[in-house]
């Protein structure tokens, strides 16, 4: 053991867990993430001294070729990819783990039963996290497949009974696998194939509103992979930070799901997310009452209170820093301003935060449902920007809906709605929203950018 890379471990270790306690809060998350990618930095260069370590072209080539996409992946990623650019690294991180188990097992051949059962998890918690990160890719890219739009949650008869002879069979081929590993390689390719159908088969049948708690779980996978991968190459920050990862993925998945009232098992096995609208469930239909951009002015204008929620329009329409100009006017005008921020807005945990912080809006200002509903009736306007499901009153109200049970901003109850949409789409969710129907919603059509820059402009030019 190397008494001095072990000891840069430790300090490595320490950064880890201060920057992470550092994310919990929006103010400090910026030098959270920092201080832990200095960590990591730390850690690397102290790997590269190790002296097991004989040719470093490919390792410096992986770094330099690492570093510029990157590089490209940060400036050229629009905000509204982001989800899509997570789930992508989780999968990175889901094979990574596969590679350095399935490396490990060609150079040894005959590893002890300790480093087979670490191999068989390296590998198969990579497989899953690869190959269900990349089915999270496509359902957030919208991808068709034929006439199959492969966001909506595949089903089929008999799906829970082969997902469990999947995991039945990767588990009985992993035995085989660690009770002769020295001529069990048939057995280990196996088990990547299983790992990679069932990483498919478990993504595919939960609809795009499960999205965000889906990235979540796939996110712990990965780190889940990376500690076990340590464990196949013996280093300690590896473990540490593979096990930072997957417990802290574990606790956000779970916050995830009481956002929406539902257990981690009613989202992977119940097929919750799926469009499948039970009669009654979204039905509700009336006068829908639009209003203008001039006439949205007259009554923000006379608001003493105004709760801004956005959704993943406020991402599509690149319209965070329009409404925060907007929210400062109304500010100067008298007006108090709050962003009530879903745990599930948008498509990944945090993605309206993100947006938000990037446009300056004060952290004080962000509020979360159960803080701002028990007064929503004292809100002179709500302000629903690009958000659809998560302010649904089916949620609350219609018990055949898909989505019922799930907390919501209750913006329905507030003396006005006005929300901003392109059209009268459904949401992720694929179920209709009742709130468009209600006497004291008004719908402002349009892109939520030009029409937030107009309601800017009334204001200055008031």
């Amino acid at each position: 053991m190397n008494i001095g890379i072990e000891s840069v471990y430790i300090v490595s270790a320490l950064m880890f867990g201060l920057g992470l306690k550092l994310l919990s809060s929006p103010a400090t998350a910026r030098r959270g993430n920092m201080l832990s990618a200095l960590g990591m930095l730390l850690a690397v260069v102290a790997t590269l001294f190790n002296q097991e370590i004989i040719d470093f072209r490919f390792i410096a080539g992986g770094i330099v070729l690492g570093s510029i996409i990157g590089v490209l992946a940060a400036r050229l990623i629009a905000m509204t990819a982001m989800p899509e650019m997570v789930a992508l690294l989780n999968g990175f991180g889901g094979i990574a783990s596969l590679l350095v188990g399935w490396a490990e097992y060609n150079s040894t051949m005959a590893p002890t039963t300790f480093t087979a059962v670490t191999i068989f998890l390296a590998v198969m918690i990579g497989g899953v996290t690869f190959s269900g990160s990349i089915i999270a890719w496509a359902k957030l890219k919208e991808f068709w497949i034929g006439n199959f739009g492969i966001s909506k949650a595949f089903v089929f008869k008999g799906q829970q009974v082969f997902n469990s002879l999947l995991v039945l069979a990767i588990l009985a081929c992993g035995a085989l696998f660690m009770m002769n590993p020295g001529e069990g390689y048939q057995y280990f390719l196996v088990i990547i194939a299983l790992a990679f159908l069932l990483g498919i088969m478990a993504v595919m049948p939960i609809g795009g509103a499960d999205m965000p708690v889906v990235i979540s779980l796939l996110n712990a996978y990965s780190g889940m992979a990376a500690c076990a991968a340590g464990f196949v190459i013996h280093n300690n920050i590896l473990i540490v930070a593979g096990s930072l990862v997957g417990a802290s993925g574990i606790i956000l998945t779970n916050i995830m799901c009481k956002a929406m009232n539902r257990s981690l098992g009613n989202v992977l096995f119940s097929g919750f997310g799926s469009v499948v609208t039970a009669a009654g469930s979204g039905s509700e239909q009336g006068e829908v009452k639009p209003v203008s951009v001039s006439d949205a002015y007259l009554l923000l204008e006379a608001a003493s209170s105004v709760v801004f929620v956005p959704g993943y329009g406020l991402a599509v329409a690149q319209a965070q820093h329009a409404v925060h100009e907007l929210s400062q006017l109304l500010e100067a005008n008298g007006c108090e301003v709050r962003f009530a921020i879903h745990p599930v807005a948008g498509r990944m945990p945090g993605h309206m935060n993100v947006l938000l912080a990037e446009a300056d809006v004060p952290y004080d200002e962000l509020v979360e449902p159960d803080d701002v509903n028990p007064l929503i009736e004292t809100v002179d306007v709500c302000m629903v920007v690009g958000a659809n499901d998560v302010v649904n009153p089916s949620a609350r109200d219609d018990e055949t809906s898909s989505i019922y049970g799930m907390p919501i901003v209750e913006v329905d109850r507030a003396r006005v709605c006005i929300v901003m949409k392109r059209s009268m789409a459904a949401g992720f969710a694929g179920i209709q929203n009742p709130l468009f129907f209600k006497d004291n919603t008004r719908m402002l059509f349009g892109d939520a950018k030009a029409s937030l820059q107009g309601l800017v402009s009334e204001f200055k030019h008031d």
